[in-house]
């Protein structure tokens, strides 16, 4: 048999290139906010289409629950980067965690008010004297006094229940409580559940539309770092528009990561979150950006509604400088169910 001693050569080069570029990679623990579902896809498809290990980065995705864990974890720097709702941040921060938000995902607020049609209830003012069924750190919990402020309610005037997450739809359908609230791309399980007798309101459309989840940093990891964040921010960015053009390879990328996920389920999902990624800004200036004005609106948000401890100069807790702007979010039409 004839050996060929080029192809040896190739083999042993191409194996060391192999072997020496996971070692090269850097990690990056990345807090999600929440455990892994339609909203995460685009991550697990860079992940797949191996576009981070050719940025340099080793990502390792880590499931939280709740916004409040992630800024915690980021800002501690047990975890490197995140992604949390940013009232939380912009309070977080208030508090002596140094985060600073790389990239909006959420143009529009995620949260919603759900109850029972047959309970009476009709509109949000309609919720006075009534039982809401929340986690006692839930970030729409916390932001409830604003809502309640904006349509003329005395935020006092509910009562609060303290319920697990994942117990919501058990306690509405029981009435335990007479009202939640939940993430807009959750809608299409709350329809599936409550039917014809579901109310709902999103709060983008009751005077209360803060940005939701962002990306972020640790703030002394993103100094010593900056390369390495701006890598992450521009393949994430990428991900997420090529898989508002092709949502299926991108969704399944996701199912095929996390086990006991149903591809048709994190599809909708993920067709609910392209409506929160899509507003004027996203469409003109870069999918990801943060809008000064908005967010110094928010800033006066969290400090009227819930307090920040120690103020600080809102432009120091973002930044654009690592989107690129030939990126933007397209028009997305609202599904109905």
């Amino acid at each position: 048999m004839r050996i060929d001693l080029k192809t040896i050569v190739a083999g042993a080069l191409f194996g060391v290139a192999m072997s020496a570029t996971p070692a090269a990679a850097q990690r990056i623990n990345f807090a999600l906010n929440w455990v892994a579902g339609g909203d995460h896809a685009p991550y697990f498809y860079a992940l797949r289409q191996g576009w981070y290990r050719e940025a340099g980065i080793d990502v390792e995705f880590e499931q939280s629950r709740g916004s409040a864990v992630s800024a915690q974890r980021t800002g501690a720097g047990t975890s490197q980067m995140g992604l949390s709702d940013m009232a939380v941040v912009l309070q977080a921060r208030g508090r002596g965690a140094e985060l600073v938000a790389v990239m909006n995902v959420y143009a529009n607020s995620p949260q919603g008010m759900y109850w029972l049609n047959s309970s009476g209830i009709r509109s949000i003012r309609d919720l006075a004297g009534r039982r809401i069924g929340n986690p006692p750190g839930d970030a729409a919990r916390a932001m409830w006094p604003a809502l309640a402020r904006a349509n003329g309610i005395d935020p006092a005037s509910v009562t609060w229940v303290n319920i697990d997450a994942n117990a919501k739809l058990a306690a509405l359908r029981a009435r335990t409580i007479d009202a939640t609230t939940s993430f807009y791309n959750l809608h299409h399980v709350f329809a599936r559940e409550l039917g014809a007798d579901m109310g709902f309101l999103a709060w983008r459309d009751a005077g209360l539309n803060p940005y939701g989840n962002s990306i972020i940093a640790n703030g002394a990891y993103l100094r010593a770092n900056r390369e390495r964040v701006a890598a992450f921010v521009r393949v994430t960015q990428r991900a997420f528009r090529a898989c508002v053009d092709n949502p299926q390879p991108c969704v399944q990328a996701l199912v095929d990561a996390q086990g006991g996920l149903r591809l048709d389920n994190e599809m909708t999902n993920w067709q609910l979150v392209t409506v929160l990624m899509s507003d004027e800004t996203s469409r003109t200036r870069a999918l990801g950006w943060h809008d000064d004005a908005r967010m110094a609106a928010d800033y006066r948000l969290v400090s009227e509604a819930v307090g920040i401890e120690r103020p600080y100069n809102i432009t120091d807790a973002y930044t654009n400088e690592f989107l690129d702007t030939n990126i933007r979010m397209t028009a997305v039409e609202q599904p109905r169910f």
